[in-house]
Order: C-alpha cells, then sequence, then structure tokens
C-alpha cells in the first residue's frame, strides 16, 4: 500500500467493497438448450473448417498415464477393453492393451463418466459423458452416447443437462434397457440429477427417482440374478470456486424391486445424518444377496493436544500475552522461537519487539502468523472411509469396519468413493482410496495392494475378471495398470497420451523442449521433437499436482516451477539444487491466499525478474531470493473465505514492449493494469462480463496499448464463451467472441508474427482467427479435450497446445502466415521436404517385405472446393506426371509416387510403363478454382 498515491487508494478501497454475493450471482448456468446449441455450432466448425485436415502432432507424453473413470470389458474376450479416461475420451484395444486407439474423439464431449458394456452384443456400449468425481477439473459432459458397431459410429442420446453422469447400468439380457445415474450439475443446483431409464435403447428416456437440486445419484448397480432389483446412491453436495460441501442428511441408499421403476430407502442401520458423504455400492455375484456400501463419513473429531513442556516458546503462549509480558521476554529464546518455527528470515527478536512495541500489531499475531492458533490446540480429524455390508439385499446394514480407515480418504473422499467384490468369493473386496486396499473377511481387516510395480495412487477404477478374479484392471490418476496375482504386482499398461496439462511453457534450445504441469502427475520436460511410445521418454523434474513451470530463457537448467496453491522453487537441473521461492507475508499482515495455479511468470525483459501472484503481486529482482509486494490485494476479497483458497490471483502478463506494462487477473473477476511496475493499479473490468474467472490475460507484442483476455465461466456452470481485446490498456474492450461455438474458454493469444492471427482454447477444443476474432475455425486434428494452455514459440513459430486430457499437441504455423491474407481467395502450394534417391525404390529387401514405393506429400491451401491439377516439371520444362484430384476449401493433401508418365507432342498421356524419376529439380505446379502456385522440389542424389 506504501507506493499507492491517494487517490487512487481511495479509488481501490471503494472498488474493493463488493459483497460475496455480487461476485456470486454475476452468471447463470447454462440450460440444456444452450448446450445443444452449442454442440451444433461445433460440429458445424468441425465438418466445415478449413484447417479441417492441417497437420498436428501429438508429442506426449505418455510417462505419467492420466486420470481414468472407467474400465469395460468383453467378458467372452478379454483381450477386448474400453478404457474412458475422465477427459480424455474412450479407447479400445483388441490386443490386450498393447496397442489403444482412441473411438470417442470429436463428440460433443469427451470428459467421461462411465461406460454401460452390453454383454450381450458386445458391439453396443453406451457412453456417460461428464465425470462423477467432482473435482476442480472435472468437466461437464453432454448427455449419454451410443454406438452399436464397438466403436465406429455413434449418436447422440439426449440428457445434456444431466453434466456429470456416475453409472451406466445395461440390461444383462436385453441392451435396449439402460439405466443412467445423474450426479447433474457441479457448481449450481439442477433438477437434471437422478436415475433415468429407458426401455428403447435410449430413443427416450423416464426419470425414475429424484432426491433434490442438490442431491444426485453417484452410483448404481443392479442384481446379477435378478435384473429387477436395483439399488442407487444419493449424494448431497454442493460445490463452489470458494467453497466445497460434499455430505448432508439427503445422502442415502435406495432400492427398487421393480426394475428401477419406483424406489424406496434402504437405510435400516446405515448412516443418516448430515455427515454422509459420497457412497459407493457394489453387489455380490457368486452371493447377490450380500451388499457392500462405502462411505464417506465427514464427520469431525477433536482431540486436544499434548503440549510438550521443554522450555521453548510455543505459538499458543502468544494468544493472550500483553505487549508489556512480551517485550520482557529473553531476546535469545524469542530468537530461537522464530528460527525454530519458520518465520521469515528477516525477522529476529529485536525487529519483532520494536514493531511491537510501535504498535504495528500484538503478540497474538505471532500465535496465528501461521494459521489458526486456538485451532492448532485440537487435532482435527474426519472419520473418513467406512465400509457396511448388507446380508438381506440392503434391507439392513451393518458398519463392519474393525479398524479406522485413516490415510484412505484424508479429507477428500468425494475424489474416490467406489467399492468392488470379487465375484466368487462375497467375503474378498477391494476400496479405493489414495491407496487402493484390499479385504478377504468382509471388510474387517485390510491391507494395501498397491505397493508392487510402481502404482500411481488416488484409484479410480477396477475390473475383476469373473472367469479368472485373480486377473485384475485397474485405473487411477496414473493410467492403466493389470495384474495376475489378484492384486499382489501390477504391470502398468501406459501407452495413452492422456496427460491432463493445465500449463505448458518452452525453452530456447535447439530442439527446443516443452514443459508442463500436470493433475497428480508433477512437471514434466519433453522434447518438442518427441513421439509417444517412440523416442525418449519425458523427464518428471518436480511432484505434486504440477502448475506454472518457467524456464529462464538464457539458462533453461534454472526453472521455475512448484505444485497446487502457491508452492514453488527454483530447481537448478543440471546440479539438482532446489530453492524455495514462495513469498511470505508480514507478521501482522493477513495470511497470503494462493490459487490452486499459481502464477509464476518470468520478465519478457529480464528473467531475473519474477512475478508470483497471491490476493496481492509480488515481484522479485534476484531470482526469487527476495520478495516486495508491489500492489495491494487486487482482488474483491470475499469474506467470509470458505474452505478453498478463493479471492485469489489467477494470472499475471507483462507486456512484452514495454517494462513495468502489467496485467493482474483474479478468480473473483477483477482485472489490474499498472502502467508503472506497480505504483499504482486500475481496475479494468467494469464493462466485462462480471464474477467470472480471469483464464488468461495476452499482452501483445504487437501494439504496447493492445491486451486479450478470457473469462471463464466454469465455475458457475456457465459454458459461455467469453474473450475480449482492448486497444487502449483496458479502459475499453471490444468482444472477439465471433462464431466460436459457445463454451468455456479457457485461453487467447496472439500470433507473434502476425497480428491478426489469434488462437484460443476452449473447453472442446483449439480455434484460429485469421481476422483478429471475427471468424474463428477448429484444429480439427487436435482432439476436443478442453485446450487449457497455448504458446508460440518465438524462434520457430510452432504453437504449442496443452490439453486437459489428451497431453500436448504442436503444430508449425508458418503455412498460416502465408495464407492467412487468402483465406478467401488464393490458392498457396507448401514446398515439400527434400528426398533422397535409391536404387531400390520399388524393390523389396525380401521377398516376405513390402516394397520401398516412396510418396512425397505435398500440402496446399485453396480457397474454393473443386478439382485440382497438379503438374510436375523438371526444371528444363519437361512434363513429368500431370493428375487430378479433388478439393475441399481449406488444407488438403495431395500424394505423388514419384513416378513419371509417358506423354506425346500433344502432351495426351500414353500407355507405356511408369518409372521412378531420377535424382534432379523439379517444379510442382497446383491450378485450381482459386488459381494457381508451383513451388520447388528436389530429390538428391543417393549415398
Amino acid at each position: 500500500m506504501k507506493n499507492l498515491n491517494p487517490p487512487f487508494s481511495i479509488l481501490f478501497a471503494l472498488c474493493c467493497v463488493v459483497s460475496a454475493s455480487l461476485v456470486r450471482a454475476q452468471s447463470q448456468p447454462s440450460s440444456a438448450e444452450d448446450i445443444k446449441r452449442t454442440i451444433a455450432n461445433w460440429k458445424a466448425h468441425q465438418e466445415q473448417s478449413i484447417l479441417k485436415n492441417y497437420p498436428a502432432r501429438s508429442i506426449g507424453p505418455v510417462v505419467q498415464g492420466g486420470r481414468i473413470s472407467d474400465i469395460e470389458v468383453n467378458a467372452n474376450d478379454v483381450k477386448e477393453f474400453y478404457v474412458a479416461y475422465a477427459s480424455g475420451g474412450v479407447f479400445k484395444t483388441v490386443n490386450n492393451g498393447n496397442t489403444f486407439t482412441p473411438i470417442f474423439d470429436h463428440q460433443g464431449a469427451i470428459g467421461v463418466g462411465d461406460l454401460g458394456l452390453s454383454q450381450s452384443n458386445v458391439n453396443i456400449l453406451y457412453v456417460g459423458t461428464g465425470e462423477k468425481n467432482s473435482s476442480r477439473s472435472s468437466y461437464a459432459g453432454s448427455g449419454v452416447y451410443k454406438t452399436t458397431d464397438g466403436g465406429t459410429t455413434w449418436s447422440h442420446l439426449g440428457l445434456e443437462n444431466t453434466q456429470h453422469i456416475s453409472r451406466v447400468v445395461v440390461h444383462p439380457t436385453n441392451p435396449d434397457i439402460v439405466w443412467v445415474a445423474s450426479l447433474g450439475a457441479l457448481y449450481t443446483h439442477n433438477d437434471d440429477r437422478g436415475v433415468y431409464k429407458s426401455t428403447d435403447g435410449g430413443a427416450t428416456w423416464n426419470k425414475t427417482l429424484f432426491v433434490s437440486d442438490s442431491t444426485g445419484i453417484v452410483d448404481l448397480v443392479i442384481d446379477p440374478s435378478n435384473p429387477d432389483r436395483l439399488w442407487a446412491a444419493s449424494w448431497e453436495r454442493t460445490r463452489k470456486a470458494w467453497n466445497f460441501k460434499g455430505n448432508g442428511a439427503e445422502s442415502a441408499i435406495y432400492k427398487s424391486e421393480d426394475g428401477g421403476n419406483t424406489w424406496q430407502k434402504s437405510t435400516s442401520g446405515f448412516a443418516s445424518d448430515n455427515f454422509v458423504g459420497r457412497i459407493g455400492l457394489s453387489v455380490s455375484q457368486s452371493q447377490p444377496n450380500v451388499l457392500y456400501a462405502l462411505l464417506d463419513n465427514q464427520e469431525e473429531t477433536k482431540e486436544e493436544r499434548e503440549q510438550e513442556d521443554d522450555g521453548k516458546f510455543k505459538r499458543q503462549d502468544f494468544l493472550d500475552m500483553t505487549s508489556q509480558t512480551f517485550l520482557a521476554l529473553d531476546n535469545k529464546k524469542l530468537g530461537d522461537f522464530l528460527k525454530d518455527n519458520g518465520y521469515p528470515q528477516k525477522y529476529n527478536s529485536k525487529m519483532v519487539k520494536d514493531e511491537i512495541r510501535a504498535g504495528k500489531y500484538q503478540p497474538e499475531a505471532l500465535a496465528n502468523y501461521f494459521g489458526d492458533a486456538n485451532a492448532a490446540l485440537f487435532n482435527t480429524t474426519i472419520t473418513g472411509a467406512q465400509v457396511y455390508r448388507s446380508n438381506d439385499s440392503g434391507q439392513t446394514w451393518e458398519n463392519v469396519t474393525e479398524h479406522k480407515l485413516d490415510g484412505v480418504y484424508f479429507t477428500y473422499g468425494y475424489y474416490f468413493g467406489e467399492i468392488r467384490v470379487d465375484p466368487q468369493d462375497e467375503d474378498k473386496i477391494y476400496i479405493f482410496g489414495v491407496p487402493l486396499l484390499k479385504s478377504v473377511d468382509g471388510g474387517k481387516n485390510f491391507h494395501r495392494l498397491d505397493t508392487l510395480g510402481n502404482v500411481h495412487v488416488d484409484h479410480q477404477a477396477l475390473w475383476i475378471n469373473p472367469s479368472d478374479p485373480k486377473h485384475i484392471l485397474l485405473g487411477n490418476d496414473g493410467g492403466l495398470y493389470q495384474s495376475y496375482d489378484e492384486g499382489a504386482t501390477w504391470l502398468h499398461i501406459n501407452n495413452v497420451s492422456a496427460g491432463q496439462f493445465y500449463t505448458v511453457n518452452v525453452d530456447m534450445e535447439k530442439p527446443y523442449n516443452v514443459y508442463g504441469g500436470l493433475q497428480d502427475n508433477g512437471v514434466l520436460k519433453g522434447s518438442s521433437r518427441s513421439i509417444p511410445n517412440r523416442t525418449k521418454k519425458w523427464d518428471r523434474i518436480f511432484g505434486g499436482d504440477g502448475m506454472y513451470v518457467a524456464p529462464d530463457p538464457r539458462n533453461s537448467d534454472i526453472v521455475y516451477t512448484g505444485f497446487q496453491f502457491g508452492n514453488y522453487w527454483r530447481l537448478n537441473l543440471e546440479t539438482g539444487q532446489r530453492k524455495r521461492i514462495t513469498p511470505r507475508h508480514d507478521i501482522g499482515d493477513d495470511r497470503l491466499r494462493f490459487n490452486w495455479c499459481t502464477p509464476v511468470v518470468l520478465s519478457p525483459h529480464n528473467a531475473d525478474i519474477v512475478y508470483f501472484g497471491s490476493q496481492r503481486l509480488y515481484r522479485s529482482m534476484d531470482q526469487g531470493e527476495t520478495w516486495s509486494a508491489i500492489s495491494p490485494d487486487l482482488t474483491t476479497n470475499l469474506s467470509p473465505q470458505g474452505n478453498v483458497p478463493f479471492s485469489t490471483i489467477t494470472v499475471v502478463a507483462e507486456s512484452p514492449l514495454k517494462f513495468g506494462l502489467i496485467y493482474v487477473g483474479t478468480d473473483d473477476g477483477n482485472l489490474h493494469v499498472s502502467h508503472n511496475a506497480g505504483g499504482s493499479w486500475e481496475l479494468v473490468s467494469n464493462s466485462l462480463p462480471q464474477g467470472r474467472w480471469v483464464s488468461k490475460v495476452f499482452a501483445s507484442p504487437h501494439s504496447e496499448g493492445t491486451v486479450f483476455v478470457s473469462l471463464n465461466g466454469y465455475r458457475n456452470d456457465e459454458f459461455k464463451t467469453h474473450i475480449y481485446r482492448s486497444d487502449d490498456y483496458g479502459k475499453t474492450w471490444t468482444d472477439i467472441k465471433g462464431d466460436l461455438p459457445e463454451s468455456v474458454a479457457n485461453v487467447v493469444i496472439q500470433d507473434p508474427k502476425d497480428p491478426n492471427m489469434l488462437y484460443s482454447g476452449l473447453d472442446i477444443g483449439s480455434f484460429v482467427s485469421f481476422n483478429g476474432g471475427q471468424n474463428w475455425h477448429l484444429l480439427n486434428q487436435i482432439p476436443n479435450a478442453a485446450s487449457y494452455d497455448m504458446i508460440v514459440h518465438p524462434r520457430e513459430l510452432e504453437l504449442v497446445v496443452g490439453t486437459h486430457g489428451r497431453s500436448i499437441y504442436v503444430l508449425d504455423v508458418k503455412p498460416l502466415h502465408e495464407i492467412a491474407s487468402k483465406v478467401n481467395s488464393g490458392l498457396v502450394a507448401f514446398a515439400p521436404a527434400s528426398i533422397r534417391h535409391s536404387s531400390n525404390w520399388g524393390k523389396s529387401r525380401f521377398g516376405y517385405l513390402k516394397p520401398n514405393e516412396p510418396k512425397v506429400e505435398v500440402m496446399y491451401y485453396s480457397s474454393a472446393p473443386g478439382s485440382i491439377e497438379m503438374e510436375v516439371k523438371t526444371d528444363k520444362g519437361d512434363l513429368v506426371t500431370k493428375f487430378t484430384t479433388s478439393s475441399m476449401k481449406g488444407f488438403n493433401q495431395v500424394k505423388w509416387d514419384l513416378k513419371s508418365s509417358q506423354y506425346d507432342k500433344r502432351g495426351r498421356e500414353v500407355n507405356g510403363e511408369k518409372k521412378y524419376v531420377q535424382a534432379g529439380k523439379y517444379k510442382i505446379t497446383l491450378k485450381g478454382a482459386a488459381g494457381s502456385h508451383t513451388v520447388d522440389f528436389e530429390i538428391k542424389k543417393g549415398r
């Protein structure tokens, strides 16, 4: 606050007197009709995009796996199974996981909650979209989809506004009968929760169980011996950006005896108070009257801590201490306390006493520096995971766990909550949590099962072979695992690029490396030339939930990165040294609030300068060694805070054209600019939609006053596109959504070479605009997972796209620069790379090998569809070959087999043997309705 001039201080204080209710009430959740329109618009983009065939290469990584939400196996051929990813689609294998094929890309949503495979007709698979785990990045789906040909084609079956589908159950003998359990919207109340039933293969649906607009159905199981008997688990939960309530009295178990047409509560003996959280269900196949329920019991227990009397100060000692008593304390003893308890290094006994003597704060401030010192007097725990068993088909229940299951759920049981019974032994059960646990005595005692085979934590899915229960497939946040010894040892089947990236960045090496932070899989570094499952695996350079990562452009061994909620380090990858750099608040000041994905960025003017966001912006001039706050609280300062840090800085951007021109965005909708390196700040978001999460700010490299911003309504279940441009430092804004489909906007950036070219990342894919945002074109070759972060490499001019579900894609944007001014009128061909001639063309080394038949691929852009004539001549003008192919509007590829044809004097082709051309220089000309273009091509002499 010291750097603020008086007029700004007054204005800033007035701006921040915004009620929490205003922050929370600015946007309305999207409706089913909104979602339908988005799907239709997105499909139109998919079909009409001029970038439909524009190449984008996946660079992985695959080393980390990705969060799996379900596994469905063909019981008659267990080598064939499907794996669903929480935000990455559905993959199919027919060879026991040696290879997988994505079969659900380019549907209306590819985040998956559950799969339902018909065992009576294994070509029929239902997909319920929208993950069920209710985490920060559990993306909403768009209803139910169905394939009747094993994943080749799909039909959409509606239920768009169910948003998060927890379970799909298919009748064991009639695949037209199917039940769907819906959790409903994640952040708002809605009525599309409950159990739905269809008897006509999903053509129509009937909602048969509804509890309330804040209570959905989290699990649904069927009696294998009696398909008219089903059980459902309801879950009362309310998530907000600032708070999560995962329990309530409406969480319960329901039972149906008439095929899910009617339901009755089935909770005799089961917990039934306000602490009932998520419930998982499983029924025994060998003894269908035996049913298990895994409960997340949120009841808190508190026990007073025993305080060891070792003569040293404790934080609690200062709670009620007067200043006079404090000033009389022994300096050495006080200094030891400050050092031993991790207060900032600048504080010593003299400094603290001087500040208390000056009335800057009271001794209580030392007690509460790290949190509530009164609360620290108690051990506060949650009951957590409990296993209930019923031996009478759910009529009555008993808590069978004899020992407290600590360390299974911690405080986030909402993220797990599933249980499985061995199909041949009703006393053998598995429960999912941070670890995977197994019981062989009906849930009385458990042992850990995921210790051999480098198994990742956070378990989400489990399939047990009904014919051989020793054969198990496991899905968790680290991907897919297989065991043939009942979980004693595991094999990681890790060959799918399904990483959930939060951020991406690049260095200046040759070839350059790509860096990214991932959900629950740390921070990874890999070559931009990576090819999944072929080249060197990526390196893991840090752990936790990986967040921002910033390599020093002068020395890529120096990297700034860390994990969730502001825990950041400066790494030296060469020496292995690590230095924690997270800023600390001063004693007496408000504790710092850090976003889940705390922004840490380097100044484009001097990489020794680091910016770090909390509720205030911090700056370091010495690589994070020391910090200074250069802003006041830039948020609306929601009060009281909930149990999730909120009113935090989410994005920081400094103009590459002017040092000290800094933009800062927050999760509660504020956007500020400073023109003087933090000396003063101006709120520039009043004319923007209010209350949205600021997901990206991008300061233009072309014009000092130009800035772009994307706003995100995801945490209000508002799936609309908010991207804007300002040319006057944020004073006024222009909507540049153009013809984009309505979807949450995660990022918008400007091309470093062409100021009219923009790139945007939405929850349903990646888009390019050539005219400043008036029109947008879908990058079809990138799956429509959430496009979370983007950067264009300044030297190589390659766009790097980090997706939250399908790892990272790279595409060369130099061809886009060439066609930018010819999008609506012109034909542009791109010279193919030279190749080397071989005398073995057309030959096979051995009879059992395919012949070596080379081809050269010419990429071209045509502003009009129609036929294209390709003509190849020698550099002397002699005709080599020509042929005609069809073209769509946009980018196309045409292949030449490197063979010459024979022509008469009139240029007409005559019959004769085609031969491979010789080394030399050639000219390739393409002609069409949009024009003509000639490029050079060389075949070099063979070695």
